[in-house]
């Protein structure tokens, strides 16, 4: 097992664990099932994404072990990566305290569409880094590295947030917790800055970006923005 192969699905176990616990230990109990599939869904996806590039593009596994916010090199991004950790945790404890303390009454249809749209949402990003092989996790233009413009960058400038956004919007559903939607919608706030100062960055820093802005209007949403 090589050092990328080995980092990566070491990075992989420990989110697990960490977001078992944070899903679990606020609700004080096992008994849990919205968490159970979510949980499963999300390391069943995750893991099959990391396999996947491992055999295919280990390049972009490299780039991708590049996270956090003392990864970034603007203090900008480095906020707004401390934020998005932030509220991600937050969105993965709500729904703990609300499944335990009842605050929160979602059907078990709802739930199951929420789960549907959290495996959409993965689909989305998976077909991003099929098409992408330089989609760090941090704002970055490498030399020669050149515009993409194919698959789902033909229809909005940064399919992977649109991606990210499904994920985390159907992400308090399919945990049972209508009032975890509050923290989701924040998050897609920061999720939108950063969207706009990347979008500052490449068009500094990567040529022939502002001409592919030209060609495709919308940045997150096919005809809504």
């Amino acid at each position: 097992m090589n050092d990328i192969t080995h980092r990566a699905l070491l990075g992989l176990i420990r989110f697990q664990i960490v977001l078992a616990l944070l899903l679990f230990l606020p609700a004080w109990s096992l008994h849990f099932w919205q968490a159970w599939i979510y949980w499963s869904l999300f390391f069943l996806c995750t893991l099959f994404i990391t396999l996947y590039l491992l055999k295919h593009d280990p390049g972009l596994i490299a780039r991708r072990l590049k996270v956090g916010p003392g990864a970034e090199s603007e203090k900008t991004q480095k906020i707004i990566q401390a934020l998005t950790a932030g509220l991600v945790c937050i969105m993965f404890i709500v729904p703990g305290f609300d499944h335990r303390l009842h605050w929160s009454t979602v059907p078990t249809f709802s739930v199951v569409m929420a789960d549907a749209l959290v495996l959409a949402g993965f689909l989305i990003i998976f077909r991003v880094f099929q098409e992408n092989s330089y989609a760090a996790s941090t704002i970055q233009v490498e030399a020669h590295q050149p515009v993409i413009s194919t698959g789902p960058y033909r229809y909005v400038r940064h399919p992977m947030y649109a991606g990210a956004v499904l994920l985390f919007l159907a992400t308090p559903v399919a945990l049972g917790s209508w009032w975890t939607l509050l923290v989701a919608l924040v998050l897609v706030g920061v999720i939108v800055v950063r969207l706009l100062e990347e979008e500052k960055y490449l068009a500094k820093h990567l040529p022939g970006y502002d001409t592919y802005c030209q060609k495709v209007w919308y940045r997150l949403i096919p005809y809504v923005w």
